[in-house]
């Protein structure tokens, strides 16, 4: 048995489809097809069948994309211990972030990385808080963020790591009437205009808890998923906003007040598939992870 089938059937398993099994792997479609008859030829069963314009699993086909992610523990352990044994975590390490988490953890944790044997690959991506747990699938370790709770939505199946919780504040103009206040409560934001974020995204959250409270609905003027461009525009009065405390550099013409009355607080954590999270090096970043995390509470 090949692991590398099992990898291919869990991959088709998560992806769906043999189109976007073969634009991750850097492989053309035809080559994955051929692979997949590799394999079937090799167990002596179908592992695949047609579906609707494409392709599912097979019972068996199912068992083993299933069994893909206990072999690649195993194997992931095994490399662990040798690494262990050598002295050293060393590799490659692959992660995604959400930009303002990223722009908070990533410079300390490079701190803790020079002059170590990891070596770090790293993208950047602003999502609905849904759509994190798909790009476990591309990277050893997803930085995302809920506002709900320790895991997002739609990665109960992975391990999920709490970094750090991040107070959001209310950013408003300097001359804003609610500014003169220390603190802000959810019922002195009637009748206030937005610039929010994108349906599905955590912060809007926030803005329908304050709804759900008060009874009445806020203006959202725009909305937009760039915090320092949404700080650029609170400076010059487009409305109020939700920025995270630890990255909002609080520029000259916009303060920053903390929300009571609602749950203003998220939670950032890193998100790994199993076989991923078994790597000595990928733990160890994790772990480093966790120490900056501590660091930014103070």
């Amino acid at each position: 048995m090949d692991v590398r089938h099992l990898e291919l059937l869990r991959e088709l398993r998560d992806r769906g489809t043999l189109a976007a099994v073969a634009a991750a792997t850097h492989r053309t479609p035809s080559a994955v097809s051929q692979q997949l008859r590799t394999a079937e030829r090799d167990l002596g069963t179908a592992l695949v069948e047609p579906f609707s314009r494409g392709v599912r699993l097979t019972a068996a086909g199912a068992i083993l994309a299933d069994g893909a992610e206990a072999v690649g523990v195993a194997l992931a352990g095994v490399r662990a211990r040798l690494d262990a044994q050598l002295g050293e975590p060393r590799g490659t390490v692959s992660i995604g972030t959400l930009p303002s988490a990223g722009e908070a953890l990533l410079p300390g944790l490079l701190e803790r990385l020079r002059g170590s044997a990891i070596e770090l690959r790293l993208d950047d991506f602003d999502l609905a808080e849904a759509d994190y747990a798909a790009r476990s699938m591309d990277v050893d370790v997803v930085i995302a963020h809920s506002l709900a709770g320790d895991v997002p939505s739609g990665a109960e199946q992975l391990v999920s790591t709490p970094l750090v919780r991040e107070p959001i504040d209310v950013a408003l103009s300097s001359d804003h009437p609610l500014a003169s206040r220390r603190r802000l409560h959810a019922d002195d934001l009637v009748g206030t205009r937005w610039i929010g974020v994108p349906e599905g995204y955590p912060f809007d959250t926030i803005l329908l808890a304050v709804e759900n409270h008060t009874g009445e609905r806020l203006e959202r003027r725009l909305r937009l998923r760039d915090n320092h461009l949404v700080e650029a525009l609170v400076g010059a009065g487009a409305g109020l906003a939700l920025l995270p405390r630890f990255t909002t550099r609080a520029r000259a013409g916009v303060v920053l007040r903390p929300l009571d009355g609602v749950r203003a607080v998220r939670s950032i954590v890193a998100l790994s598939r199993p076989d991923r999270r078994a790597r000595l090096a990928v733990r160890t970043v994790i772990d480093h992870l966790v120490e900056v995390g501590r660091h930014l509470e103070g």
